[in-house]
């Protein structure tokens, strides 16, 4: 590998760290006087987003996340090929976890990792998102979720992307590791459930300011 290689490299790096940490929910609370890390759950991720803010929110920083990771990917594939992108993939998900910009306090990372592993590999990322929302849809938990694909990235990495399989293992780990209160709450049965009441108390409530109507 060249010098010039490696400053490619390392470069792609460090991009894909600052674009993942670009945190959205923390700028959409913020255009409504909130301080996303001391509201709800405190997490800037898309689900406090959805508990403080509403859907519109919560969707918009669903999709910036996954989109970041996808660009991340990206550019690290222009500037050093596919060891570009595969550097930039956990760079990505490591500046969403722990943000220079915001006092290295992000969010748990699942969003982003979909979207780099839908850059590096659609089959994985696309496998992973309906993994998650089945896994959702029969226990009703949203964490129970983000938890199995968490576990499953990995698995799918060593029969689809092997060269990738030792970062989706650490990604994986760090994704549980993040949802370690989530992991108690589910042991102990204090999971809020998902339900068509609570997705209308959590949307359709809500001024702005974090406070329901």
């Amino acid at each position: 590998m060249s010098s010039h290689e490696l400053l490619m490299i390392i470069i792609s790096a460090v991009i894909a760290y600052m674009l993942g940490s670009i945190s959205p929910s923390t700028l959409i609370a913020r255009k409504h006087g909130i301080n996303i890390k001391k509201a709800g759950s405190g997490n800037a991720g898309t689900t406090n987003t959805l508990r403080v803010l509403g859907a519109k929110a919560a969707l918009a920083t669903l999709v910036i996340d996954i989109g970041k990771g996808i660009a991340a990917v990206g550019v690290g594939y222009l500037l050093a090929g596919r060891i570009g992108a595969m550097v930039s993939a956990p760079a990505a998900f490591i500046g969403h976890c722990w943000p220079v910009y915001y006092k290295f306090r992000g969010g748990k990372g699942v969003a982003v990792a979909f979207g780099v592993l839908v850059a590096l590999n659609p089959k994985i990322g696309f496998a992973l998102l309906l993994i998650c929302v089945l896994a959702v849809l029969v226990t009703r938990r949203v964490s129970f979720g983000s938890i199995i694909a968490a576990i499953a990235c990995p698995i799918l990495c060593w029969f689809l992307m092997k060269d990738f399989f030792y970062i989706g293992l650490v990604m994986g780990i760090l994704v549980l590791f993040n949802h370690r209160s989530n992991i108690m709450r589910l042991i102990r049965h204090e999971e809020d459930p998902v339900s068509i009441s609570w997705f209308k108390k959590k949307t359709g409530g809500n001024d702005g300011s974090g406070n329901e109507k």
